[in-house]
């Protein structure tokens, strides 16, 4: 279970923090403000290992593994989460970053969530690259991102019933030019007629995802198996109130936040305090009457700071 307290310190000397909010809608932009170096990767490094170590335990067992296999062990080559190639990484360092913000931050709304547990055990290719590598070191390859939400978190009651969810897109880019940005958002370019040179995005970008998004997202049933093999005792009221929720017929009520993290790199002559997106009124791309949450962090050495904390955690 992920029960490690957010390093507000560390976020704090690291980041600035530039936030607004309007009914229904909230931006917070995140700029960093000192080098990411081994004192702040220390002080995110026990959340990292926090978030990852339910997946971390999962995949080991499956490839008969030892949780901590010392050098030259078999399997100590395909370490989860260091095994990760590049390109995964940062994916999933945005979604440990979209929890993170989740708790340490004040989002839309003013609601207190709680991530019981991080769903990278669903990462069913991952799980599969960690057993195969495992057996042959050679075997290194990208992998495919989890499918659904890229993380969940809830809002629980005094009662132990669960009233509403957050969930949503995290995505990582090495530079937030203005052409990724709205390839990220709006999709992929293409030629409408063919043949016809006329380029307009496709539409499957971030805010179709989002708009399409279920009010009770697939995620929410795969936190529930979870917290039923892990803390059924601990979680046993959430456990029936998401039993509740996720019912066809007669569904208890319950409401969802939508959250979006574009975290990466600056683009050339951007300005401090610049956003991405917009910041002021509820971008009009969102079409859900659902609150919307957006998290922008910019950083200057994202990189070198992603696979530094990756190689760090567990050793």
């Amino acid at each position: 279970m992920h029960k490690q307290a957010t390093p507000n310190t560390t976020l704090n000397k690291w980041l600035t923090s530039y936030p607004t909010s309007t009914k229904g809608y909230g931006h917070i932009l995140l700029e960093q403000i000192v080098p990411g170096d081994a004192t702040i990767r220390e002080g995110l490094r026990p959340y990292f290992e926090s978030a990852h170590s339910d997946a971390r335990e999962y995949f080991h067992a499956y490839a008969s593994m030892s949780l901590h296999p010392d050098a030259g062990a078999p399997g100590f080559n395909a370490k989860y989460p260091n095994c990760l190639p590049p390109k995964a990484r940062r994916g999933v360092f945005g979604e440990v970053m979209s929890g993170l913000m989740t708790e340490a931050l004040d989002f839309v709304g003013h609601h207190q969530w709680v991530v019981p547990v991080f769903l990278f055990r669903n990462q069913e290719d991952a799980r599969q690259y960690v057993y195969v590598l495992s057996r042959d070191p050679s075997r290194t390859r990208e992998i495919l991102g989890r499918k659904g939400d890229d993380f969940i978190g809830i809002v629980v009651n005094d009662d132990g019933s669960v009233s509403r969810f957050i969930a949503g897109e995290a995505k990582w880019r090495k530079q937030w030019i203005p052409s990724v940005l709205d390839e990220v958002m709006l999709g992929k370019k293409v030629e409408v007629p063919k043949k016809s040179g006329n380029l307009v995005h496709d539409g499957k970008g971030v805010w179709f995802e989002i708009n399409r998004a279920l009010d009770v997202p697939i995620g929410v049933k795969q936190l529930q198996d979870i917290l039923q093999e892990l803390a059924p005792d601990e979680y046993a009221d959430v456990i029936l109130s998401l039993d509740r929720i996720q019912q066809l017929e007669n569904p208890a009520p319950s409401h969802r936040t939508d959250l979006i993290l574009l975290v990466g790199g600056s683009a050339a002559g951007r300005r401090a305090g610049q956003p991405l997106l917009e910041r002021g009124n509820k971008p009009v791309q969102h079409q859900k009457n659902r609150d919307l949450q957006v998290v922008e962090i910019i950083l200057s050495d994202g990189d070198a700071l992603i696979d530094a904390l990756y190689d760090s955690l567990w050793t």
